[in-house]
């Protein structure tokens, strides 16, 4: 395997004010990442730049904003982190909210990713490669159900676009690789577990070490490209086909 160092590069994480985003922001920058935190959350992204030190710096950033994206993309980073997202316990949903609801989840978790992705790959090219790691959700996978239709549709877009960028890898050494987490141990979300009654809890929520561990692999891992790998509850993450 060769792989990129992350030592000395430059990482954008979006929507790293918080939870999943902030444990990714802290891994790059202990790895040796400069760490740029993009977030609208201007307290919680404050308070992860303080936990990273001289290492990092927060940017106020509504995703569903091009010309605020663009402005922060300027910095033309190596490493990229598509995190910011959510939405998905949000009511009413499709069928029943409005269009502009909706339409704003499918900014924020599909078109939001895309256009970061785009703005970074003429820098990520000059300066010999890089990678965008993409977050998902499980919400995307399979046939059934789910609550918010318009999230589990971005979702799903976002891991179908990810594999159709592999051949990036060739024309401009730019790798893009998409995690799939199950419900993750944030704080939050060990809150939410605990206040279920038990027999509703199921299986331990995927730990953050293990989410950020294959994020670091994606970043590293230079033979990777397009692929997305299965974070669930309970089993040893595997890749998708």
């Amino acid at each position: 395997m060769t792989a990129m160092r992350i030592d000395g590069k430059l990482a954008v994480v979006t929507g790293g004010a918080v939870g999943i985003g902030r444990a990714i922001a802290q891994r790059l920058a202990a790895a040796g990442a400069e760490v740029v935190v993009a977030d609208i959350d201007v307290a919680g992204g404050r308070r992860t730049r303080e936990l990273i030190g001289s290492s990092a710096r927060f940017m106020r950033v509504d995703m569903r904003d091009d010309a605020a994206v663009t402005d922060l993309m300027a910095c033309q980073p190596q490493i990229l982190v598509n995190n910011a997202g959510g939405g998905a316990v949000l009511r009413p949903c499709f069928p029943e909210a409005s269009v502009e609801r909706w339409s704003a989840s499918l900014e924020l978790n599909l078109r939001a990713p895309m256009l970061t992705t785009q703005l970074a790959l003429s820098a990520m090219r000059a300066s010999g490669g890089g990678a965008v790691v993409n977050v998902g959700s499980t919400a995307g996978l399979g046939f059934g159900p789910h609550v918010s239709p318009e999230y589990s549709a971005a979702k799903a877009a976002l891991i179908r676009l990810t594999a159709t960028l592999a051949p990036l890898a060739e024309s401009h050494r730019v790798r893009v690789n998409c995690v799939v987490p199950d419900w993750v141990a944030t704080p939050r979300g060990l809150r939410e577990r605990a206040a279920l009654p038990v027999a509703e809890r199921g299986p331990a929520l995927v730990p953050l070490e293990t989410l950020t561990a294959a994020v670091v692999r994606f970043v590293e891992d230079e033979s990777l490209a397009g692929r997305v790998v299965l974070l669930d509850r309970g089993v040893r993450p595997r890749f998708l086909d």
